[in-house]
């Protein structure tokens, strides 16, 4: 079995180690790297290319916001999962712009973090249940009700992230489109690789900034 590779990136030591010494239970994750500032963890994603990057907001010589703006530029397929003791609208809305996938605070249980990484790293989107209604707000606003199709989507891809963006998970999807979890896999597959994004919260704000998705009834 194919391990998750993780880079954990936090300035607390005694935090950071803790994280990794409860990950690393686990038999399908591994830690391939520690950070201790938001440039070394730059640093340490182009060397050690993990799959999830795991990084807190307020570190030194470079923040989580720019510290994942930078790692995307080079390694768009990494997920990047924030852990960060705080849900301010500054820091949410620039992280998931600049590419995070993923969205904790740090009250959440050692086993609420380590599905959210193996969710991320299928693709997917987690946000801790005080960050979410912030977030769909926050779809409602970006959504452009004059948007045209996109020529780079089908219909059934459209309706596939546009489910996704409600906060579905790929089960619900596919119950919802009467289609397989194995068939919306696929699809979030080549909308990923279509748009050139890593998972589903960037395909979603890319396609709302481009008025592909209109998020009105979202409830």
């Amino acid at each position: 079995m194919k391990k998750v590779r993780i880079l954990l990136a936090e300035d607390h030591v005694v935090v950071r180690e803790g994280i990794c010494q409860f990950l690393e239970r686990e038999s399908d994750l591994v830690v391939v790297g520690q950070a201790s500032d938001g440039e070394e963890a730059v640093e340490l994603t182009r060397q050690l290319k993990p799959d999830v990057v795991v990084m807190d907001i307020a570190m030194p010589k470079l923040n989580g916001i720019e510290a994942t703006r930078l790692i995307k530029t080079h390694s768009p397929t990494t997920a990047i999962l924030i852990l960060s003791a705080y849900d301010y609208d500054q820091y949410i809305f620039p992280l998931l712009e600049a590419g995070a996938c993923g969205y904790l605070l740090k009250d959440v249980s050692g086993q609420e973090l380590v599905e959210a990484i193996r969710a991320v790293h299928k693709g997917e989107s987690v946000l801790h249940p005080a960050v979410a209604r912030k977030v769909v707000e926050w779809f409602r606003r970006l959504g452009k009700p004059e948007g045209g199709v996109s020529d780079l989507l089908t219909e059934r891809e459209i309706a596939v992230l546009k489910a996704a963006a409600t906060g579905m998970s790929n089960k619900d999807i596919a119950k919802e489109l009467f289609i397989s979890v194995r068939t919306v896999e696929a699809h979030l597959g080549t909308i990923f690789n279509k748009l050139g994004v890593g998972g589903r919260t960037e395909a979603v704000i890319h396609a709302l900034k481009n008025g592909w998705l209109v998020l009105d009834e979202v409830p």
